[in-house]
């Protein structure tokens, strides 16, 4: 009889668990159905958080095949002996080893990064974090830790929040991996990169950003994805990858929202 009692007891433990799961899934399809979640691009009501069906068709997510340096889009699959990194790549690798972007920066995505970014509608950032872990898969496999691009202190304090931060933070949790949001460091309060050409931007960020001293224990001897919200000439992300690198991390892969479409220049 104890043996059936604590057979019966051990099974009950087993059943509490379950139904509290339930429990809360009924309260959230009640919550919905009372106050169903509205769309982060409308004040319509969705299914689920994310965009309504008109935002989405618009969007240019970006599909494989991919360049494995920049992450831009390749025109076709050149097939299995193509090299899988475009010309201006295999010419002048990047710092970073790999790169993924989710979507096309252009006038459909722009719009939504620019409402989280400058108008702090943070529900974009845990939709921009599964964008990214879908796109990024491969590079999230090989990640020991997730960095975000950092912003200056004076920056944040303007802007209130790192938007890069505030991705990366739900992708390594997803992810589990490990977050370290204060590893990296921006030491110089640089001027916005809007309007630079591509060497105005890499001057512009050059020595900018360091390894905190705790961060060089973190980092040491991993391979590091560096987090960010878009890939223009790739000049931040250049800078923040060899100040990691030289701090000791094993190599960098770049994630981001998205990426312009004009393909790198070959270097004159």
């Amino acid at each position: 009889m104890r043996l059936q009692d604590g057979v019966w007891r051990d099974r009950l433990k087993a059943a509490v668990p379950q139904v509290a799961l339930g429990a809360r899934a009924l309260g959230r399809g009640l919550a919905d159905l009372l106050l169903p979640p509205l769309a982060h691009d409308s004040p319509e009501a969705a299914a689920s958080p994310g965009l309504t069906a008109g935002a989405w068709s618009r969007v240019t997510f970006l599909e494989d095949p991919v360049c494995d340096g920049c992450g831009a889009g390749f025109e076709m699959d050149g097939g299995p002996f193509a090299s899988p990194r475009c010309a201006a790549c295999l010419a002048e690798p990047y710092a970073f080893a790999r790169s993924r972007a989710a979507c096309v920066y252009d006038e459909a995505s722009r719009g939504l990064i620019l409402r989280f970014k400058h108008g702090d509608h943070q529900p974009f950032a845990p939709l921009f974090a599964r964008w990214i872990a879908r796109s990024a898969a491969p590079l999230l496999d090989e990640a020991d830790a997730v960095v975000p691009v950092p912003l200056h202190r004076f920056r944040l304090l303007s802007r209130r929040f790192n938007q890069a931060a505030e991705i990366a933070r739900p992708l390594a949790r997803e992810a589990r991996l490990d977050y370290l949001p204060d590893a990296l460091i921006r030491t110089a309060h640089t001027t916005t990169q809007g309007g630079k050409s591509a060497r105005g931007r890499r001057l512009n960020v050059a020595k900018a950003f360091a390894v905190s001293e705790a961060g060089r224990r973190q980092i040491k001897g991993r391979r590091i994805l560096l987090v960010d919200d878009v890939l223009t000439t790739g000049a931040t992300a250049e800078a923040c990858a060899r100040a990691l690198i030289e701090a000791g991390a094993r190599a960098v892969d770049l994630a981001v929202v998205a990426r312009v479409r004009t393909a790198r220049q070959l270097p004159t």
